[in-house]
Parts: structure tokens; sequence; C-alpha cells
């Protein structure tokens, strides 16, 4: 997975395209994140069980079948990509995004519906005094949940049964790691591993995603 443990940074610009290329790169197994440059294109594929790409930077365009038909995306968006599907990647600018593919035992929110475009920080509504979480996909080894934080609220320290990483969406947060307190505001990213303590607080309302990966 990308980034320091420890340190926040940001996904996006750590997978800058190169003009005229495109570029693969495994976070974990079943994740990637992509970046094309201005004018090119992943030719479609088709996968046997549903995706979810998060745009990160840029703006792309999913194409479906012949390419007739297809869903904008731009930076913040994301979209499930239907099982079965012919379905390409196009970039008219520079992009960068994320796909996430679902395993066999892996379940959808019936939030979300595939080839419907939505915006993460959109999923989960702000509660006075509370935090809100949702997951967008969970199974035995992956979970991608949206948490939105109100101001004041916070995740006292804890260890996860596996890597994770935050996708920081909207406001600022404060992240306790190794002991130290990290600010992470909309568009960064910090990676904490497998059973170290870490916390998360909000002084203002904080929304945030979080990839965890659970290994075998």
């Amino acid at each position: 997975m990308a980034g320091t443990y420890g340190k926040v940074f940001s996904l996006a610009k750590e997978n800058e395209p190169v003009p005229g290329c495109t570029i693969s790169g495994a976070l974990v197994p079943g994740v990637t994140v992509f970046s094309l440059g201005a004018g090119t294109d992943i030719s479609a594929e088709r996968y046997p069980a549903e995706g979810m790409q998060l745009m990160l930077a840029g703006k792309a365009r999913l194409e479906y079948g012949s390419g007739k038909t297809g869903i904008e995306l731009v930076s913040g968006d994301a979209v499930i990509k239907e099982a079965g599907s012919d379905i390409g990647v196009r970039a008219p600018g520079d992009a960068v995004y994320v796909e996430i593919l679902s395993g066999k035992e892996d379940v959808m929110n019936s939030a979300v519906k595939a080839g419907e475009v939505f915006r993460l920080a959109e999923l989960v509504p702000f509660r006075e005094g509370r935090i809100v979480n949702m997951d967008v996909m969970s199974g035995p080894r992956m979970k991608f949940a949206v948490m939105a934080f109100d101001a004041g609220c916070a995740l006292p320290p804890h260890a996860a049964p596996g890597d994770a990483i935050v996708f920081a969406l909207e406001g600022e947060g404060f992240i306790g790691y190794g002991g130290e307190e990290h600010v992470i505001r909309a568009g960064e990213n910090f990676r904490f591993a497998k059973g170290d303590l870490h916390s998360v607080r909000a002084e203002n309302r904080f929304k945030m995603a979080l990839l965890l990966t659970i290994p075998e």
C-alpha cells in the first residue's frame, strides 16, 4: 500500500500522470491506483464481480461497450461498475483514480446503485454529537466505509485487524498515531498498520473514508 505509516500524504500526488502514458500499481490485492495522461485510455475490460472507481484527481469517462454511451467522472466522484459489463476508461485530461474490486463474499451497500455516479462525502449526513458510519463495501478480507464526525466527536485509541488507509473527504481531522497527532485535510491520505493504536477526532465537522484490508 502506498504512503509511509504515520505520515500524511496524497495518493493523487504520489501517482501523478506521465504524458501519453497509463500507469497502474497495486495498493493491495484487489485495489489498484491508475494514472492516465491526457488523451489516453484503458481498454474495455469485464469483471465477474462489482467494483468501485473513486476519482482522486482530474476527470475521466467510463465507456460501455462500443464507447457510444458513458459516464463522466470528476475528482471526488465514485461509481460502482456493474459485474459482467465491458467497461473502459478514457481520460480527456490527466486523471488519477483508485479501483476497488469486490470479492465473491463482499457485500455492496444497497444505498449505492451500480452505474450511478455519487460522491462519497454525500453518502453520510452529519448528526449532532454523533459519528455516522456507512459500510459501502464489506467482506471478510476488506472493508470500505465512509464516516461523518460532528464537531467535537472522536474515536478513542484503538487497533485495527489489518492495514488501513484514510481518505479525507471534507473538512479537517486529527489522527493520533505513534504518540503524535497529525492534521489531515480533504484530498489527503493517512496510513496505519495492523495492530497499531490510532485515534481520530474532529474539532469541526469532518468526513473521511476508510479502506481496511484484513490479511488471511
